[in-house]
């Protein structure tokens, strides 16, 4: 009987469902039931510089830059904060539009840069010079295309900082659009974070999203900024975020006041190469932190690999089955507590479709992380 392919196939796909439910219970549900939620009144302590490196950017920057200016972050009635600008070798309007608003707002300034550094890839040169001229030691990072909540993004991320915690990690959704392709893209997001702020709270950081993302500028220049990856073209945040975080340096901001919305692409193919972009930096993450989404990704890849095996080999199904919808209601109820903290309620509907298309998405994805790719970030 303990030879039989019947019951070994039921035993693996049982093993592989219990790992997944570790994640889901050890990790995951951190996220689903964490409560701790800042004050929406922040009183300013500390001067923040919030940096945007931009290129080709003068209608996103005309929408966006006015909310980044006029956050709630005051004392004494004037901005506790400046915005640094990069202008990073712009073609179109954006060196005229950005002198112009320096003029209306004083507690702007723009960093023109004319050339670009050969041994520099992606934002990491611009973003560079953008910490480099910031006056303050606290930093608050996102992009030339990301629209924050409200006025009080600012406050209520940089009131994460502390004595200890020298990285805040925020979220950056997509907004809401019609169609199938956007709510991959929202799923796919919102997975993504689900996982780096529950390990974050688990106190395994591994990386951050550079569209919300604060930490302090001495933590960027102790780890010599971005010399140890500074030839590949993505790794600006994730990467540096893994190579500087630890178990007590890291705090997470996930109050829906500090969101920062971004457009999703319109198109698989645009879509699939920002991934690749994003994706290229994993093979380079510690190797703990490897160990843990590779054996993530796994164990879902084997448990609906090993479930099909088993009902192949149907003898010991009634067990197989108990462990499948124990996994589909564990899993089912931690995602939507996940998704629901994260306001992207509508997608709970779709989880379980999701599921099965994380299949093909994590195979499509392999080569990304694996291999390496000729990729440009402009």
């Amino acid at each position: 009987m303990f030879e039989s392919p019947d019951l070994i196939v039921s035993a693996i796909f049982i093993f592989f469902v219990l790992i997944q439910l570790f994640y889901f219970l050890f990790y995951f549900s951190r996220l689903a039931f964490h409560k701790k939620k800042p004050e929406t009144d922040v009183s300013p302590t500390k001067p923040v510089s919030i940096i945007v490196c931009a290129f080709n950017e003068e209608a996103n920057l005309k929408k966006n830059l006015p909310l980044l200016l006029k956050q709630d972050y005051l004392k004494n009635g004037k901005p506790f904060y400046e915005v640094v600008v990069v202008n990073d070798n712009s073609e179109d309007e954006t060196f005229y539009m950005l002198n112009e608003m320096q003029k209306v707002y004083p507690h702007m300034h723009v960093v023109h840069l004319t050339q670009e550094a050969k041994l520099i890839s992606g934002k990491k040169f611009p973003l560079s010079m953008g910490i480099k001229s910031a006056h303050c030691e606290h930093l608050l990072l996102t992009d030339a295309d990301c629209t924050p909540a409200s006025d009080k993004w600012l406050g209520m991320m940089v009131s994460q900082f502390s004595n200890t915690k020298k990285i805040v990690l925020g979220y950056s959704p997509y907004t809401k659009k019609q169609g199938w392709l956007n709510k991959k893209i929202r799923f796919e997001t919102a997975h993504t974070a689900m996982q780096y702020l529950s390990y974050a709270l688990a106190k395994t950081p591994y990386m951050g999203v550079g569209r919300n993302l604060a930490y302090e500028k001495e933590l960027f220049n102790n780890n010599k900024g971005f010399s140890s990856h500074h030839h590949l073209i993505s790794g600006d945040d994730d990467l540096f975020i893994n190579q500087v975080a630890n178990s007590n340096n890291t705090a997470i901001c996930i109050d829906p006041h500090t969101f920062t919305y971004s457009e999703a692409k319109k198109t698989n193919h645009d879509w699939h190469y920002q991934k690749k972009r994003h994706l290229s930096t994993g093979m380079y993450y510690k190797g703990k932190h490897k160990f843990l989404l590779g054996l993530y990704t796994f164990s879902h890849f084997a448990t609906w690999m090993s479930l099909v095996a088993a009902i192949i080999f149907p003898q010991f199904i009634m067990y197989t089955a108990i462990a499948f919808v124990l996994r589909w209601v564990i899993m089912w109820f931690v995602f939507q507590r996940c998704f629901s903290v994260l306001k992207e309620k509508d997608l709970i509907h779709y989880i379980w479709v999701f599921d099965i298309w994380l299949l093909f998405y994590n195979l499509r994805s392999i080569p990304s992380v694996f291999f390496k790719q000729q990729l440009h970030w402009k």
